[in-house]
């Protein structure tokens, strides 16, 4: 009975006001944690061009394309490694044809912002004697989290991933790993250059060679259940110039 009083009355108000639109459904991204402030800065330059807001939802990557599997409702997929890509790739979760890397990153150690420390990060470096004696150091999960997964191949790369990872304090994301410095609960950490940039808490006492760990990448698609004109567009836009210049001076590199 409630159905129909509901139906009777849309079809009332679209007789009376032909002209009215119903608001579309709002699109959401679904992002990288280390996109947080980028993906916001971006949104208010889509509204300032007369769009509707998207919505959007930041954790690590491989959480949110599991959510996305189980039918959370997303409309773009931002990852911050091309791993996890792949995986939404391989099960249809995304258009592949949209699928486009557009920035990067680079991988860093920090320490609090009252640290003196500063390290040229070689095969040399002996990483644990800089977190002392009984410290962790901070960063996302390897098994699951992007930065985790880098920071295992710089630490591989380095040959101390044997010593240090018994001394992981493993964080869900990049942004909780930053936190554990910040708070000093972790004397170092490994994160992202971009992250690093816009905490006030943490300095960065070493950049890894590039050479030590995969290429830092970001890819983005339209999510395959979502796809249509409106997604295409907004990929379109958080791929697009106005986008990379939000990107670039916030510290995000070109692949």
């Amino acid at each position: 009975m409630v159905s129909r009083f509901i139906a009777v009355a849309l079809f009332f108000m679209s007789a009376l006001l032909p002209g009215m639109a119903f608001a579309q459904a709002q699109q959401t991204v679904f992002a990288a944690a280390s996109l947080t402030d980028a993906i916001r800065q971006v949104n208010d330059l889509w509204v300032a061009r007369g769009n509707a807001p998207f919505g959007f939802s930041f954790a690590a990557s491989s959480t949110l394309v599991r959510q996305i599997e189980q039918g959370a409702d997303a409309s773009i997929f931002i990852s911050a490694d091309e791993r996890w890509m792949d995986w939404a790739q391989e099960r249809n979760l995304i258009v592949t044809e949209t699928r486009v890397s557009p920035i990067g990153n680079r991988l860093v150690l920090v320490a609090p912002k009252d640290s003196t420390l500063s390290v040229e990060l070689t095969k040399e470096t002996d990483i644990a004697a800089l977190l002392g004696e009984g410290n962790r150091l901070a960063t996302g999960d390897p098994q699951h989290v992007p930065v985790g997964n880098y920071a295992r191949q710089a630490l591989t790369w380095l040959g101390q991933w044997d010593t240090i990872e018994p001394r992981l304090a493993r964080a869900d994301n990049v942004r909780s790993a930053l936190l554990l410095v910040e708070r000093g609960e972790a004397p170092l950490g490994i994160v992202y250059e971009t992250d690093a940039a816009v905490s006030q808490g943490v300095r960065i006492v070493g950049v890894f060679p590039k050479e030590s760990h995969a290429p830092v990448t970001y890819p983005f698609a339209v999510v395959t259940k979502a796809d249509g004109p409106e997604a295409r567009k907004l990929i379109g836009f958080l791929t697009g110039g106005e986008a990379q210049a939000v990107y670039g001076r916030l510290g995000f590199t070109k692949p």
